[in-house]
């Protein structure tokens, strides 16, 4: 990557139509092979409780963790914008969001994470009115896994997916820099995109929103488990692990990821 890629870089993008690529990171040497692969934006994500733990779930992450594996990628960036979770419980008061957010911020993320929906739009502004960004993070939320009975697709139904629309836009109006959206119908993603300024990145919710993320061991077919929006990029690389890396960001950019069959009604 020749250039530092920021939240206004991936402003202008949506603003141009154009695509960007998004992955998860834990190391320094996985986080240098994405950025040479061209992937603008990565994210240090709680979901390393299952890919590196070895835990069924994302709830045991804490915040010691996020910090370590957040400064490990900090040491091999090479541009890429860089994110990072707030793990489980790491944001249920206010004095607790300001510290933790700070703590991500101080071993090298640039912009802060977190689920929710219209609850966490007064800890969205608190968090930007003081210089932290946020990427708010609703449909399928990981950390809501026994609330909601399981990894399933949310906003299927008229009235939950207008509430996600509407929550969406709240969380905008209270100053969230970025949205992603997990495991949503193609249909809610896309106008869920066109109605927000800012940038939308999908994950399991169809084409049709400005940026895909991935976990990196789901790209590269080695994950836990393999949701319907999962493709193994590792299988069609002809130098490895570079050529998938490289090979998922072709395939965002050129909008041939995720396909029809990645995407749910």
């Amino acid at each position: 990557m020749t250039t530092d890629i920021t939240l206004y870089t991936l402003q202008a993008m949506k603003e141009r139509g154009e695509k960007f690529a998004c992955i998860t990171a834990y190391d320094a040497l996985f986080a240098g092979l994405c950025c040479e692969a061209g992937i603008e934006l990565l994210l240090t994500g709680d979901s390393l409780g299952m890919v590196l733990q070895g835990h069924d779930s994302t709830l045991p992450v804490t915040m010691d963790d996020m910090i370590y594996h957040m400064q490990c990628v900090k040491r091999g960036n090479r541009g890429a914008l860089l994110m990072a979770d707030l793990p489980f419980m790491s944001y249920a008061s206010e004095v607790q969001t300001l510290e933790n957010a700070a703590k991500l911020m101080r071993a090298g993320a640039q912009i802060v994470k977190l689920e929710g929906g219209a609850w966490i739009a007064e800890t969205t502004r608190l968090l930007t009115e003081r210089g932290i960004p946020v990427c708010a993070h609703m449909g399928l939320t990981p950390q809501s896994i026994n609330r909601i009975g399981g990894f399933r697709v949310q906003g299927r139904d008229p009235a939950a997916a207008n509430t996600i629309l509407e929550e969406a836009l709240l969380l905008e109006s209270c100053g969230a820099n970025m949205l992603l959206v997990e495991c949503i119908p193609r249909s809610l993603a896309k106008k869920i995109s066109a109605s927000l300024s800012i940038p939308v990145i999908g994950i399991g919710a169809g084409p049709d929103v400005d940026g895909q993320i991935m976990v990196m061991h789901d790209a590269l077919g080695i994950g836990p488990i393999t949701p319907r929006f999962v493709r193994n990029f590792l299988t069609e690389a002809v130098d490895g692990i570079p050529g998938a890396l490289a090979a998922y960001v072709h395939a965002v950019k050129t909008g041939t990821f995720p396909a029809a069959q990645h995407c749910y009604d």
